[in-house]
């Protein structure tokens, strides 16, 4: 009983893993945790964060169920039917979550007013970022009853369960990201919007193996080596490693480091705007 109660408790943590990592900084850090609060409000005070999740909910039932054929596949892993569609979904709504986060500051004229409130430009950034993580947190928790069913229908390996998650939240953090460090450069969130998912799209179609290795037959023998250095460079190669069940501590420090270098490029480009 006690080592039953012991193994829930630890599904239950590595479940709630990224949720508790955002609560510990935003709690322990309090200027980050006034615009946290701030941001968040402003997501679920509108129907923006409402509509994304709901239309995600049903974007990724429909792919799951229909496209991907779960039921007929008979695959509880979720990779086949559920997980290998979360990157194309990200690359078209993360944007759409994240392209407010800086380019609506500079078109109502508050990104200077908030420029000169006790509140440091990097703990701004982080705020603001982890308020937009958390509205993808709460969709991808909101996910979990597909788990609970096949877990109840079946008896699956969680460890490619838990890491695809922790991959699918990584990699919706990374879009973000790039998003975040977009609209630190443009006003309009329309225009935020298309950079952000042409980027993103980028790094998610040079990661397929038939894109891949479609661009190999293309260019000179000499450049291969470079083109598959560029397509390890992308999103999706590292989605696809993490999926499979194991975390493996590169494709961990890759997504940290692509949300680090977009969250410093946001800093560079804000401070010069502050300049």
């Amino acid at each position: 009983m006690i080592l039953l109660i012991w193994s829930i408790l630890i599904n239950i943590i590595k479940i709630l893993a990224p949720g508790l990592i955002i609560a510990a900084i935003v709690y322990f850090d309090r200027q980050t945790r006034a615009i946290f609060k701030r941001e968040v409000s402003g997501y679920f005070n509108s129907p923006v964060a409402y509509i994304i999740i709901i239309f995600f909910l049903l974007v990724i039932q429909c792919f799951t169920f229909l496209f991907g054929r779960f039921l007929e596949n008979n695959d509880a892993s979720l990779g086949g039917a559920f997980f290998m569609w979360h990157p194309w979904i990200y690359m078209v709504l993360a944007p759409a979550v994240g392209m407010r986060l800086w380019s609506e500051e500079h078109r109502l004229g508050t990104f200077e007013l908030m420029m000169t409130m006790p509140v440091s430009p990097w703990r701004a950034i982080v705020g603001k970022f982890l308020a937009s993580a958390t509205v993808w947190y709460v969709a991808l928790m909101l996910t979990c009853p597909i788990v609970i069913t096949v877990f109840y229908l079946g008896q699956p390996d969680p460890g490619p369960i838990y890491s695809a998650y922790y991959a699918s939240f990584l990699y919706a953090m990374s879009c973000l990201a790039v998003t975040c460090a977009v609209s630190a450069f443009t006003r309009s969130q329309v225009i935020c919007f298309i950079i952000s998912v042409s980027v993103c799209l980028a790094l998610t179609l040079l990661g397929m193996q038939q894109v891949v290795e479609t661009i190999v037959k293309a260019v000179p023998s000499s450049l291969e080596s470079a083109v598959r250095f560029v397509a390890y460079l992308c999103f999706l190669t590292h989605f696809y490693d993490m999926s499979k069940g194991v975390v493996v501590v590169k494709d961990l420090l890759y997504f940290l480091s692509v949300i680090t270098v977009c969250l410093m490029i946001t800093s560079f480009a804000l401070q010069a705007r502050r300049a």
